[in-house]
C-alpha cells in the first residue's frame, strides 16, 4: 500500500508540479482510513447474507434495471470529472467548470435513484429495521450515499473557489484531492454491485 501511495506521489509530481503534496499525501491516509470503514461494512454483510429470510426473494428488493442505470451513471461521472481535471495544464477554468457541472448533475441523478429505491424499501416495510440482513445493507447503502452527498457539496465549494481565485496552488490541491476521493467512491459502489447485487443474485 505505501509503495503504490510513492508511485502515485510520483506520477503526481511529473504531472502537476505545483501542488501541495503533503496535503495530498495526508488526504491520502484518510482514504485509507475509508477502506477500513467499508471493508468492515461489506464483511458484515457477506456474514449476513445467508442469514436473510426466505420472504426476501432478490426480486422483491433489488431492480437490476435500476441499479445498472445507477452504476453507469456515477462511473460517467467519473469520466466527467477526469474531462475537467484534463483542463488543470491547460489553465482552461471555463471547460473545467462546465466539466464540473456535468459531473455534479450526475452525482446528484445517483443520489436520486438511490434516495428513491431506499424508501420503496422501507414503503415495503423493507427497512434497516426488518432484520440484520436490511440493517447491514442499508448501512452500506447509506454510507457510501453521504460520501456522494458530501462530494457533491464539495464540487459546489470548488466551483465556487475557482471563480474567486482561479487556479491557484491551494485549489489544484483541493481538486487533487476531490478527484482522490470522487474516484475512490466510484470503486467502492463497483464493490457494492459486485457484492451486494450480483452476489446476491447468484445466491
Amino acid at each position: 500500500m505505501i509503495k503504490n501511495i510513492i508511485i502515485k506521489e510520483t506520477f503526481l509530481k511529473n504531472k502537476y508540479k505545483d501542488i501541495n503534496y503533503k496535503v495530498i499525501l495526508g488526504f491520502w491516509i484518510y482514504i485509507i482510513s475509508d477502506c477500513i470503514l467499508f471493508a468492515s461494512l461489506f464483511s458484515i454483510y457477506i456474514v449476513l447474507i445467508n442469514n436473510k429470510s426466505q420472504y426476501l426473494l432478490i426480486e422483491n428488493i433489488f431492480n437490476l434495471k435500476i441499479i445498472f442505470i445507477e452504476t453507469i451513471t456515477l462511473l460517467l461521472s467519473a469520466l466527467t470529472y477526469g474531462l475537467a481535471m484534463s483542463k488543470i495544464k491547460l489553465n482552461n477554468i471555463k471547460h473545467m467548470i462546465i466539466w464540473l457541472y456535468v459531473t455534479f448533475i450526475l452525482g446528484f441523478f445517483f443520489l436520486i435513484i438511490e434516495f428513491n429505491e431506499l424508501i420503496n424499501l422501507i414503503k415495503n416495510n423493507l427497512g434497516p429495521n426488518y432484520n440484520a440482513y436490511m440493517s447491514s445493507f442499508f448501512s452500506i447503502l447509506v454510507t457510501h450515499g453521504l460520501h456522494v452527498f458530501f462530494g457533491l457539496i464539495w464540487i459546489l465549494i470548488i466551483i465556487i473557489q475557482i471563480n474567486k481565485y482561479g487556479l491557484n496552488l491551494i485549489n489544484k490541491t483541493r481538486l487533487i484531492c476531490l478527484s482522490l476521493f470522487w474516484h475512490f467512491l466510484d470503486i467502492i459502489w463497483i464493490c457494492v454491485f459486485t457484492i451486494i447485487y450480483l452476489l446476491s443474485y447468484i445466491k
